[in-house]
């Protein structure tokens, strides 16, 4: 790739999914380096927050209330940035949701919504973003997951949304990176199982309180991924050790990585009952947290 791409503070970056978790990371993270920023979520009040925190701090950034399904709503995004700030350099569509419960299971209704979330959220900030990316060159940056390649039961559904991530962000860089030859970098970040409020988040049909499968990793890291590859091009990114053994596995020894990933069942439950089964799939979290409860007895 020729293009080259800014240094952090020179750089407006756009974040969805920026109320909690990996977004929150990656936008506390990014304001420290000077980066200025505008913040997506459904969360107002704690987008609010987060925006006075870092204005406070001396940083410089602004918040867009917006549902990530809706193209309007993305387009809304867009706008504000270009009007505060006259362009964006790099776009991170990380904003992500999940679901525990078998796939038969599961009602269509919270399946398509998921989708709407995970897989058309991501359409929606890419092809939003790509005409003001393409003007001077810049990152487009989408959150996918280990199971993009490999998946987890209990959580196939979401699984699935991020291998649709995975397929629609190749098929754009070919079109985009290797067809236009376009100056815009396009990356896909894999983390693995990464201690956020994640869980907590999902709608769950389960009669236990979710969590995600040991070791994880801390939302600073996949932030700094994100980062790296907002300031240097990179095709995608494998955050965690076990990202990168899950992937791999999930290749080159698929029924393998099929009876490794059936292990992961009883290994989601905490030892409690739910504490909030409808999640955040229908209405905002504002938890504005960037960490999670942990792995059970930590």
């Amino acid at each position: 790739m020729a293009h080259s791409l800014k240094p952090l503070d020179q750089q407006v970056i756009v974040i969805t999914g920026a109320s909690s978790g990996i977004g929150l990371a990656t936008a506390e993270s990014a304001a420290q380096e000077g980066a200025r920023l505008v913040l997506a979520s459904r969360s107002e009040q704690t987008l609010k927050d987060i925006v006075q925190q870092i204005n406070a701090a001396g940083g410089e950034a602004i918040y867009v209330v917006a549902d990530v399904g809706d193209r309007q709503q993305v387009q809304r995004i867009a706008e504000a940035a270009i009007s505060k700030f006259g362009r964006i350099d790099t776009w991170v569509n990380d904003a992500g949701v999940s679901i525990y419960g078998r796939l038969d299971e599961v009602s269509e209704e919270d399946n398509r919504r998921l989708f709407d979330t995970n897989f058309w959220g991501v359409v929606n900030g890419s092809l939003v973003a790509l005409p003001y990316l393409k003007r001077k060159g810049g990152a487009l940056i989408n959150v996918g997951s280990e199971v993009s390649d490999a998946v987890v039961p209990l959580q196939g559904m979401y699984s699935a949304s991020k291998h649709a991530v995975k397929g629609f962000t190749d098929a754009l860089r070919v079109e985009i990176e290797e067809v236009d030859k376009a100056p815009v970098s396009i990356t896909l970040i894999q983390p693995t199982a990464v201690n956020t409020p994640y869980p907590q988040h999902a709608k769950n049909y389960m009669d236990q309180e979710p969590q995600l499968p040991t070791p994880m990793i801390d939302p600073e890291d996949v932030a700094e991924a994100i980062l790296g590859a907002a300031t240097k091009a990179k095709r995608d990114v494998k955050v965690g050790t076990m990202s990168k053994l899950n992937t791999t596995v999930s290749k080159v020894a698929p029924s393998l990585g099929d009876k490794m990933s059936a292990k992961q069942a009883d290994r989601q439950q905490r030892n409690e009952p739910p504490r909030h089964p409808d999640g955040t799939l229908y209405r905002p979290g504002e938890s504005g947290q960037t960490h999670g409860l942990g792995s059970a007895g930590v």
